[in-house]
């Protein structure tokens, strides 16, 4: 008796994990022998794959302002003292190293800012 109890304990939670997937949407389509089959929707990613050229860009004009603001020298010291620092601290050293893209956009926005 306690294995037919298991089987139905199992084929319930089943049924209830596919309940919840059902109901964030789902598509209906009707098969060959007629019988409506709902299947849950696809879930998005969380980021939108058109964002992520404006993350980037974004990205670079934030070293280009810090580089622009700070000077390459003493923006130079600064990344080598990061780069003396924890695993994360070397990390953010290497994504913040001076690019030639950040330094173009730096010389633009130098007279601006002083």
């Amino acid at each position: 008796m306690s294995d037919a109890f298991q089987e139905f304990d199992v084929r319930l939670k089943t049924i209830g994990r596919k309940r919840t997937k059902l109901a964030r949407g789902y598509v209906s389509k009707v098969d060959k022998d007629g019988l409506i089959i709902f299947r849950p929707k696809r879930r998005r990613s969380g980021i939108p794959l058109r964002g992520l050229p404006y993350m980037f860009l974004g990205f670079m004009f934030f070293k280009a302002v810090i580089i622009a603001h700070l000077g390459l020298p003493l923006y130079g010291d600064r990344l080598s003292q990061l780069s003396q620092g924890s695993v994360v601290e070397q990390a953010g050293s290497v994504v913040m190293r001076a690019d030639p893209l950040s330094l173009t956009l730096a010389s633009y926005l130098r007279p601006i800012l002083h």
